[in-house]
């Protein structure tokens, strides 16, 4: 590996400065990305080993960021299990089929990986391209988060109908969410095992629960996959929104990173864990809109903060927002990079 900067910070290991790179960096906001988009459905360009080994390279030779991270999509294992997954421009995913009985439940497979074979061979024609110049991270969406989609449905705004599900109908719940983890615990395997470096774990609407619900119906799936996960040599990333409240429980899962959203401060998180967990963030994306000399600054801000930290990765706290210039994402990682000189 040429540029380990990322997968020593991912294992706690002193680095020269930060490594960057930011979730949903090869999307919306890249006129290259629609070049591609334009001419696919959002599903092909998934399932498709080249086209997905395109996109997933454009924040590699246009932004040089530290690492890759695969183009695919957090709910292609609700697909793989029975969903009827569609993607609607401006309306995002959907899932004519929901979840919301025993019989759905049941109707749901979990020997599905022949069903994303596609995955492990766009990873493999990545790995190609990259050549050992940068890591590839691979990913799941964790079974809480997964679960909140088949049953809404779709993407929902107040997750009513996950709710009633968790609470007035728990068996069932665990019921779906012990599959969608053993099929989790399968599809990351089956990427560790095709050749990526890392591996996230996506529970993307975690904040919506109380820390007893986070507790009884995320974290205790988020521990079973990780601790199945064949992760010699491959560090294993975490990331919720909502990490800042979640964060003591999430380390209690034994990931080797920590992702945190913008709402805390990332040294008293880091400090706070358990020895020899790294910390990713935590910059608020809606700064990457703002002047070019404010994002110098608070990255500047953060990393003054995390001097003498080892195990830091730089991220935002969330996804790049598709109207966020692109240039502006170009400075940002230009910024990052030039730290030892600026420092």
């Amino acid at each position: 590996m040429k540029n380990s900067l990322f997968l020593d910070a991912a294992l706690s290991k002193a680095t020269v400065r930060p490594p960057v790179w930011m979730m949903r960096q090869a999307g919306r906001f890249m006129p290259e990305y629609w070049e591609i988009k334009n001419k696919y459905s959002f599903l092909e360009m998934c399932k498709t080993p080249e086209i997905a080994a395109d996109v997933t390279m454009l924040p590699i030779d246009l932004l040089g960021v530290d690492a890759a991270i695969l183009f695919s999509d957090i709910l292609v294992t609700g697909e793989a299990m029975g969903g009827d997954l569609s993607f609607t421009q401006g309306v995002g995913p959907k899932f004519a089929n929901p979840v919301r009985n025993q019989k759905d439940i049941d109707n749901l497979q979990t020997d599905v990986l022949d069903r994303l074979q596609y995955v492990a061979d766009a990873i493999k024609v990545i790995q190609q391209r990259l050549n050992g110049n940068v890591p590839l991270i691979g990913f799941a969406g964790a079974p809480f988060t997964v679960m909140s989609y088949l049953v809404e449905g779709g993407s929902s705004k107040d997750f009513k109908l996950t709710k009633l599900f968790i609470h007035n109908h728990p068996q069932l719940a665990h019921q779906l969410l012990q599959k969608i983890a053993l099929v989790t615990i399968d599809y990351l395997n089956m990427q560790i095992a095709a050749g990526v470096n890392a591996v996230q774990l996506f529970d993307s609407w975690a904040l919506s629960l109380s820390w007893d619900d986070y507790k009884e119906f995320s974290h205790k799936y988020n521990v079973e996959i990780i601790a199945k996960l064949n992760r010699k040599d491959v560090p294993v990333i975490s990331f919720c929104k909502g990490s800042s409240v979640f964060a003591p429980l999430m380390a209690e899962a034994k990931p080797d990173v920590v992702s945190i959203d913008w709402n805390a401060d990332l040294k008293n998180i880091k400090q706070s864990l358990p020895k020899g967990i790294a910390v990713q963030g935590n910059l608020d994306p809606h700064i990457l809109y703002a002047d070019k000399s404010v994002i110098k600054e608070r990255i500047h801000r953060l990393f003054k903060r995390m001097e003498g930290e080892n195990g830091f990765i730089f991220n935002l706290g969330h996804g790049i927002m598709p109207d966020i210039p692109f240039d502006h994402v170009k400075y940002a990682v230009e910024v990052v990079k030039d730290w030892r000189a600026s420092s």
